[in-house]
C-alpha cells in the first residue's frame, strides 16, 4: 500500500491553523494528520498528512480540493514514503506520557514507569490511541478520577483502538470491561494489549459497527461508558448509547474540539445525561455525563 505524504509549510500560527483545516476536511477518513517546528529558529513549521494508495499528484490534488483558499499560499509538497511502519517508527522517539496514574509507553521505556504509577504499555499499531493525544490523556485522567471515587459494574470502551482506555479501567476496575470497536485491526490490536499489560482475561473484545450488535445486550446495560471517538458518530449513537446504559449511568465523551461542547450535550440531554463535567487539553474537550444522579 502506497502512503503520500503531503506536506504544507508556514508560519506558526498559520502551520497550526492548516493542521486544524486539514482535521477537519479528513475527518470522516481517518487520515493522520501532525504539525511540528521545522526549522531551528522556529519561524517554519510544517502541517503534514498521510493519505494511501495514489500517486503523490493525486494526494496533493486531494488536499487542495479539501483545504482550498484556506491554506492559500503556503508551499505544498508530496513525496511517497519508502514502505516501512511509520507508526511504530514515529513512537519510537515519543516520551512516556503521565495522565493521573496513568503512565503509557512503549517496551523500550518500561525502566521508566515510576514504582508508584500504573504503567500501560502500548506498542506501535495500525489503531489509534497512545495517550500522547490529549483526548486519550483527558480520558485517562478522568477514568483515574472515577474509578477512585466509586465502582461501575458493567463499563464499555467504545471505539476501544489499541484498547488503552480499556486496558485502564480493567486494572482500576477488576473486572471485566467490553472493548469495541469498527475496525477489526483495531478489536485485535485491543486484545494484544490486554494480554500484554496482563488484564487479558478481563477485556473482551468484539468488531461492531455503532451500537446495534445484539452482544452488546449480552454485556449491558453498562453503567459506564467510554467513548473517544468523534462528534459526529457520537451524535449519530446518542440516541443507542442511551439505550444501553443502566438508569444510573456515567458517559465520558471525547474526541471533540472545544466548539462541539454545545451540540454533543444537546444530544445527550435529550437521552437523559447532564454535564458533571468538562477539561480541555491541548485544544480537545473531554465530557463526562451523568444520568440518575447529581454528579459523577
Amino acid at each position: 500500500m502506497k502512503t503520500i505524504r503531503v506536506r504544507i509549510t508556514a508560519g506558526e500560527t498559520e502551520a497550526k491553523r492548516i493542521a486544524d483545516v486539514l482535521e477537519r476536511a479528513f475527518e470522516d477518513d481517518g487520515n493522520p494528520v501532525s504539525i511540528y517546528e521545522a526549522s531551528a529558529d522556529g519561524k517554519t513549521w510544517s502541517a503534514e498528512i498521510l493519505l494511501f494508495d495514489m500517486e503523490p499528484d493525486e494526494a496533493a490534488d486531494q488536499v487542495r480540493d479539501r483545504v482550498g483558499a484556506d491554506a492559500f499560499a503556503a508551499p505544498l509538497e508530496a513525496e511517497e514514503l519508502p514502505d516501512i511502519n511509520w507508526v511504530e517508527k514515529s513512537l519510537e522517539g515519543l516520551a512516556p506520557v503521565r495522565a493521573g496514574r496513568f503512565v503509557v509507553h512503549g517496551s523500550h521505556d518500561r525502566n521508566k514507569v515510576p514504582p508508584a504509577a500504573i504503567g500501560l504499555e502500548i506498542e506501535a499499531a495500525l489503531a489509534f490511541g497512545t495517550g500522547h493525544h490529549g483526548t486519550t490523556a483527558g480520558c485517562l485522567e478522568e477514568l483515574d478520577r472515577l474509578l477512585a471515587m466509586r465502582s461501575y459494574d458493567s463499563i464499555l470502551d467504545l471505539g476501544t483502538g489499541t484498547g488503552v482506555l480499556a486496558i485502564a479501567a480493567a486494572h482500576l476496575a477488576r473486572h471485566p470491561v467490553l472493548a469495541t470497536d469498527i475496525d477489526p485491526v483495531a478489536t485485535r490490536t485491543a486484545a494484544e494489549n490486554a494480554r500484554l499489560n496482563g488484564v487479558g482475561p478481563l477485556v473482551k473484545t468484539f468488531t461492531a459497527n455503532g451500537m446495534e450488535d445484539r452482544r452488546f445486550g449480552e454485556f449491558g446495560p453498562f453503567d459506564l461508558v467510554i467513548a473517544n471517538i468523534l462528534a459526529r458518530p457520537l451524535m449519530q449513537m446518542a440516541k443507542s448509547i442511551g439505550a444501553h446504559c443502566a438508569d444510573v449511568a456515567t458517559l465520558v465523551l471525547s474526541g471533540l474540539r472545544i466548539e462541539d461542547g454545545p451540540r454533543i450535550l444537546f444530544a445527550y440531554r435529550c437521552q437523559g445525561f447532564h454535564l458533571a463535567r468538562s477539561r480541555q487539553k491541548d485544544g480537545w474537550l473531554t465530557l463526562t455525563l451523568v444520568r440518575g444522579r447529581k454528579d459523577a
